[in-house]
């Protein structure tokens, strides 16, 4: 019989899907045919997604009054950012201009969103902490909500990232700069 997997804080939760997604990104890097990047895209959407929901309906309003407004502000507005790349991402395909550009933001994106949270002393993390939010009980009910949404994506397919900080303005599709420059 399979042993459970081990209870994880809901830090340590954070942490460890900080580390696979940088796994997935280094590992995109070095992908070479368009199936391996189209997998690798899928996958790393979907763990994206996934954290970033469990961050946002669980962790991030644990954390409010706990951590500073500013940080928590952007926090929210790194997440919707890397939402538009999703979309854009899973939209695409990887023989799309700008696919792997829009990858490598991403990944920036996604390093630095990452440092700003794990950032000893005065981290979003390190303030949860010291502020003595109840991290096993957020990790338990993060698992669970993740393991909800992965089956459910699994099931349905991802859904379109909603945006919480953006307002939907329309943006106009233009041309290339080198494009214009030619003319």
């Amino acid at each position: 019989m399979a042993k459970p997997p081990a209870k994880l804080d809901a830090i340590a939760l954070l942490k460890a899907d900080h580390r696979k997604v940088e796994d997935l990104f280094e590992k995109f890097e070095a992908a070479k045919s368009a199936s391996a990047k189209q997998a690798l895209t899928q996958e790393i959407c979907t763990e994206l997604c996934i954290h970033t929901m469990i961050e946002e309906e669980i962790f991030y309003p644990a954390c409010k009054g706990a951590v500073e407004e500013d940080q928590m502000d952007e926090a929210y507005v790194e997440h919707d950012g890397a939402k538009v790349l999703i979309a854009e991402l899973l939209a695409g395909s990887p023989d799309d201009d700008y696919y792997d550009a829009k990858m490598k933001v991403l990944s920036e994106e996604i390093k630095h969103h990452v440092k700003e949270e794990e950032r000893p002393g005065d981290g979003v993390f390190s303030q949860a902490r010291d502020a003595e939010l109840d991290m096993n009980a957020l990790g338990d009910r993060m698992a669970v909500r993740k393991e909800q949404l992965l089956a459910k994506f699994k099931a349905e397919g991802l859904p379109p990232p909603t945006t919480r900080t953006f307002k939907g303005h329309k943006l106009k599709q233009g041309e290339a700069v080198e494009a214009k420059a030619a003319a």
